[in-house]
């Protein structure tokens, strides 16, 4: 559909007598609503004259009907101000201020890790296996180890001396049975060795 002279035209006429856009769109058929509206943006026809429908027209030809007067309503009497509230006491600057989480101390490369404290936990006999097996272990690299081999960590990682176990793991355990021992103990055996 274009928008000939006739059409724009007719547009314009129906526009100033107040039609809606849907009512124009309708007569002129072939067009959409939204098309009329954009043609009307585009002429700069948006504000209107009249601002009237022909239906509100003949309404306001009417003489309007005498509306009974209103006794005006008395005005509600102002509500009094609530008390002011009491300002909060101030907290101890101890207590404003949560205390930052401990952190983690980061130990360099090449440096001796500290004591461990489940070291202490161990008990002496899983130690003693621990080392009975270590002395038969195979010593292997982190691109040597499988699924199948043991994948407890010996020495310091930051060092030459540093491998993993290699011995075969138990069912289910990335551990050989004697390093399982150590990194699995039942809960009642810790429970008991912190008292």
């Amino acid at each position: 559909m274009s928008w000939t002279d006739e059409r724009v035209e007719l547009l314009k006429k129906m526009w100033a007598e107040g039609q809606s856009a849907s009512q124009i769109a309708k007569e002129l058929g072939g067009v959409t609503r939204n098309a009329v509206i954009g043609k009307v943006h585009r002429l700069g026809l948006s504000n209107r004259t009249t601002g009237t429908t022909p239906a509100k027209s003949e309404a306001k030809e009417k003489p309007a009907a005498a509306k009974p007067e209103v006794a005006a309503k008395p005005k509600p009497e102002p509500r009094p101000e609530p008390a002011p509230r009491p300002a909060p006491e101030p907290k101890p600057a101890a207590e404003a201020r949560p205390t930052p989480p401990a952190r983690k101390q980061i130990i360099p490369a090449g440096q001796p890790l500290p004591p461990q404290p489940s070291a202490n936990e161990i008990s002496p006999e899983a130690l003693a296996k621990v080392s009975e097996v270590e002395k038969k272990a195979k010593k292997l690299t982190l691109m040597e180890l499988t699924e199948r081999t043991c994948k407890w960590p010996v020495g310091d990682p930051a060092t030459d001396d540093f491998w993993f176990c290699g011995l075969p793991t138990q069912p289910g355990k990335p551990y050989c049975e004697a390093h399982v021992g150590v990194a699995f103990q039942p809960m009642s055996a810790r429970r008991d060795r912190r008292r």
